[in-house]
Order: structure tokens, then sequence, then C-alpha cells
């Protein structure tokens, strides 16, 4: 009998047929799982990341409030600077402002008589309390519980009249 040519020859795969056990492949004894086995990992990985989901969005909506609040209290501090600088009161024009707020606290120092560079000045603070569950949240979590937050605002105007 005469020897094929190397060219005929059968080449050998570039990957083992075999496992290292010396098994062969077989796709034989796997069987794809049935629709609705993997439905508990999904209810797992959801009570998982829920929290901390909730987490952002609660932190979003109060940082949002808080945010609209100090710029509320800064409006409402300058002008009631600019309203003494003017020796006008300030109460009414930050009550205006500031009175979808709450409670809010008022410092005035007034322009003094005669004083050549004396300024207005009007400080206001204001209670911010989180309307959203964001301390039960942040304790499950593993952070602390934070309750209210005192926002202040100062507006400063030279005095004119």
């Amino acid at each position: 009998m005469r020897a094929c040519p190397a060219s005929l020859r059968r080449r050998t795969p570039p990957f083992p047929r075999t496992r290292p056990a010396g098994r062969p492949f077989s796709l034989r004894g796997v069987r794809p799982a049935a629709p609705g086995h993997d439905r508990g990992a999904a209810a797992v990985e959801m009570a998982l990341v829920m929290p901390l989901l909730l987490l952002l969005l609660f932190g979003i909506i109060d940082f949002g409030r808080m945010l609209h609040a100090q710029i509320t209290l800064t409006e409402a501090a300058r002008e009631g600077a600019r309203a003494e600088s003017l020796r006008q009161p300030a109460g009414p024009r930050v009550t205006a402002l500031t009175d979808r707020l709450g409670p809010v606290t008022m410092q005035t120092i007034r322009c003094a008589g005669a004083a050549p560079y004396a300024d207005a000045v009007v400080t206001l603070s204001h209670p911010f309390e989180p309307v959203t569950p964001l301390g039960p949240i942040m304790r499950m979590v593993g952070g602390e519980e934070t309750g209210a937050v005192t926002i202040t605002a100062k507006g400063v105007m030279p005095c004119l009249g």
C-alpha cells in the first residue's frame, strides 16, 4: 500500500477533540433551563439594587428642593438688604418672597444715621426638612440618618439714602 502525500492527509483541527480527562465533548446530557427558572434571580437582584436606586432618586428630589430653598432665601436676603439700604422696611419684601418656604427667621442690620460707609445686612435662616424617606433608606444602606438642616442666606447692600 502506498502512502498518501502530505497535501492529501487530513489535517488535525486546531482544538482538541477531547476534554482533559479524556472524554469527548458532548452536549447530550446538557439540557437548556426551563423557562421561568431564573425568575428568582431577578427578584434577588432587584432586592439588592432597589434601595440604592431609591436612595439616589430621593437624594435628587431633596437636593432639588434644598437648592430651590437656598436660591429663594438668597434672593429674599438681597431684596431685603436693598430695601434697608434705601431706608425702607425689609420685612414685607422678604415675607412676599419666602411665604411658600415656611418659617424664616430674619436678622437685620439697618443703616446707621450718619455712617459714611455703612452697609445694610439682612440674614435669613430656614430649617429645611426633607420630605422623602431618605433617612430610613440611608440607615438601611449603612449611613447615618439626617434630620433638619438649617439653610442661611445673607444679603449686603451699601446704604444709599
